[in-house]
């Protein structure tokens, strides 16, 4: 896989992305979607409870992408 980093956005890359998000879905001041998914993994040596979610062990991906489905963040959570 290709390491890719993801920039830190200006106030003018903040200001197009709302821009384009208006355009498309008329919504004010939308400057991206968020999705998470979790992702269900074995149970880690110890953890006890801590990654337990709806009877399975998982890890929360969560996502923030700009009006063209890119990347603006991303954050895996894990208590």
């Amino acid at each position: 896989m290709k390491t890719t980093e993801i920039s830190e956005k200006t106030q003018d890359d903040w200001a197009n992305i709302a821009n384009d998000f208006h355009g498309r879905t008329q919504f004010w001041n939308c400057v991206g979607a968020v999705d998470g998914k979790h992702v269900r993994i074995k149970m880690p040596f110890g953890s006890r409870s801590l990654l337990y979610y709806n009877k399975h062990f998982s890890v929360l991906l969560l996502a923030l992408v700009d009006a063209d489905y890119c990347l603006i963040a991303v954050d895996t959570v894990a208590n």
